[in-house]
């Protein structure tokens, strides 16, 4: 029966699953006879451990790899490009470097998303843990960044200035920092404080499933509960709700095209293809209502008039 903190299932039933990753090489180096099916040979693993259906690495048997995520994860890289554009012209507008350091971030986790998901490194190697452990520290210190936008935009402290940034940026190196360790440490046992799992097959962590699950979701609730108090309570404006409740709406239907409809597309294209581009997709589309949202209630230079002031 799994416990909280467990992998097991998700890396079995959830193709694509990228802290997957981690626990192969774990299997891989202090168990590997738990490696079955189309995990048994790391050549051409899919990404995951033993899972039910997943895309097979490039090049085997004619598999392009995920090739859907890889084309998701480039056009997404080129929408975010032009917020951050955008987000730079708009000078006046509170919390405009913070709110460009949160896009970076996430424009960073998609360039490494297409290594870590593509299907194109082959499991196991060292290459790819290293790469799914940066994943995770970004993905861990993304979310505090989108946090400390909700504190900035309170205007407890000036935003643009070193009393905002060097706080933000040092707990953000914190997050980057501890998750990045974790990660390694889970993948490779360098000092077996959080791996092997016991039992081996169990895939456990909870440091790190609190990190890339948990953490993430309390983040994205203090963040929505932060911006309606201050849309409401503060603005005493409507419109820029709608923006907000629409991007929670979005990251969810991302979370459940990737953990519930993953295994069905996978199995129905026969494993060309899986629930990955949709998430990526959908949570682009995310990011693109919170840059309108934060557009909405904030000045574009000087001489505009806008919410803040």
């Amino acid at each position: 029966m799994s416990q909280f903190g467990d992998f097991e299932a998700l890396c079995a039933l959830v193709p694509s699953y990228t802290w997957c990753n981690l626990f192969y090489r774990q299997l891989l180096d202090e168990n590997p006879k738990y490696l079955v099916g189309s995990s048994a040979k790391a050549a051409s693993a899919p990404v995951g451990v033993n899972v039910e259906c997943g895309i097979p690495r490039v090049n085997t048997d004619g598999s392009l790899g995920n090739i859907a995520d890889v084309i998701a994860c480039g056009v997404s890289i080129f929408i975010v490009t032009a917020i951050i554009v955008h987000a730079g012209r708009r000078k006046a507008a509170v919390g405009r470097s913070e709110i460009r350091i949160l896009f970076f971030i996430y424009l960073a986790t998609l360039l490494l998303q297409l290594l870590t998901t593509g299907s194109l490194l082959e499991q196991g190697s060292t290459a790819l843990v290293v790469l799914t452990a940066i994943h995770a520290g970004l993905v861990a210190t993304l979310f505090w960044w989108l946090l400390g936008n909700a504190i900035v935009a309170t205007q407890v402290v000036e935003d643009g200035t070193l009393s905002s940034i060097i706080p933000l940026s040092i707990i953000g190196i914190f997050f980057f920092v501890a998750t990045t360790y974790i990660s390694l440490d889970v993948a490779l046992t360098l000092t077996h404080t959080f791996g092997p799992s016991n039992p081996p097959e169990a895939l456990t962590s909870v440091p790190l499933f609190v990190l890339t699950s948990i953490w993430p979701a309390v983040a994205a609730l203090i963040y929505l509960g932060l911006m309606l108090y201050i849309v409401i309570g503060v603005l005493n404006e409507v419109r820029p709700i709608w923006y907000y409740v629409i991007s929670a709406v979005l990251f969810i239907l991302s979370q459940l095209a990737y953990f519930l409809l993953g295994k069905v597309i996978c199995q129905g294209s026969s494993a060309k293809v899986d629930g990955s581009f949709l998430a990526t997709l959908l949570e682009t589309a995310t990011v693109v209502v919170l840059y309108v949202a934060w557009r909405s209630i904030t000045e574009e230079d000087w001489d505009n008039d806008g919410f803040y002031s």
